[in-house]
């Protein structure tokens, strides 16, 4: 009998029938995932069944893999309020081979770069789990979205680092709200960039990636929580190019 803890998912499950709207994973101006992050789900999706928990923990831990599934799920459904926001419902809805599209779409290469953005995926990785801990210790938080906002707090960084077109704004924090705008990542996401950039507004997820990041120590992937990377940031102009 199956552990009642673990959630299957079957291959020839109802959400392995759902349609998927035609080359919508290709229409993803994609995040890279590592390498061993898609070869160990490409190794999942081959058994007859599927924990689905296993998977939704395997893709949070890749920063790159986990904004592909969100990003596909708000194409899937145009955007609107009612799309799923949990990686694991996003699973369940659009089906393990779409999402497997999705991941698949672009790996971190072995060139000079892959340092940097392996550093800074470790990062995420690690402030989510620490941001997911602080909130544990909270009244009132949802522990699985501060785990996303740990993991999401730097997208900021991610035009310079993967060598997207120049995007004509410094702060980081700025970039990472007008990304997870565009992306339309979850409110709790939206909540953390609005709280950096809005001196006297609640700091709730701030705070709790801000504790995160002094709980996991010195990181060597430049991070806008880091800070001397705080301080530059207030001295930006509000006025940045409006490029998204």
């Amino acid at each position: 009998m199956a552990n009642e803890n673990a959630f299957q998912i079957r291959r020839n499950s109802v959400i392995e029938r759902q349609p998927l709207q035609a080359d919508l994973a290709q229409d993803l101006s994609p995040v890279p995932v590592l390498p061993e992050t898609l070869l160990l789900l490409d190794l999942m999706v081959q058994q007859p069944c599927v924990d689905l928990r296993e998977m939704t923990e395997l893709v949070l831990g890749d920063v790159g893999a986990a904004l592909q599934i969100l990003r596909l799920a708000a194409l899937e459904y145009e955007n609107s309020d009612c799309r799923p926001t949990r990686i694991e419902d996003c699973i369940s809805d659009l089906g393990l081979d779409a999402c497997l599209e999705a991941v698949s779409a672009q790996t971190v290469t072995r060139d000079g770069g892959r340092s940097a953005i392996t550093e800074f995926w470790v990062h995420s990785r690690e402030i989510a789990q620490y941001a997911k801990h602080a909130a544990e210790e909270m009244v009132d938080v949802d522990s699985d979205e501060a785990y996303l906002a740990g993991l999401f707090h730097g997208i900021g960084l991610l035009p310079a680092l993967l060598g997207w077109r120049e995007s004509g704004v410094a702060d980081p924090a700025l970039a990472g709200l007008r990304l997870a705008k565009r992306w339309s990542l979850p409110q709790c996401v939206m909540e953390l960039f609005t709280e950096m950039q809005m001196p006297g507004y609640e700091t709730r997820w701030s705070g709790i990636v801000g504790k995160a990041h002094q709980r996991a120590g010195k990181s060597n992937a430049s991070c806008p929580f880091e800070p001397s990377m705080r301080l530059l940031r207030n001295e930006f102009a509000r006025s940045a190019v409006n490029f998204f």
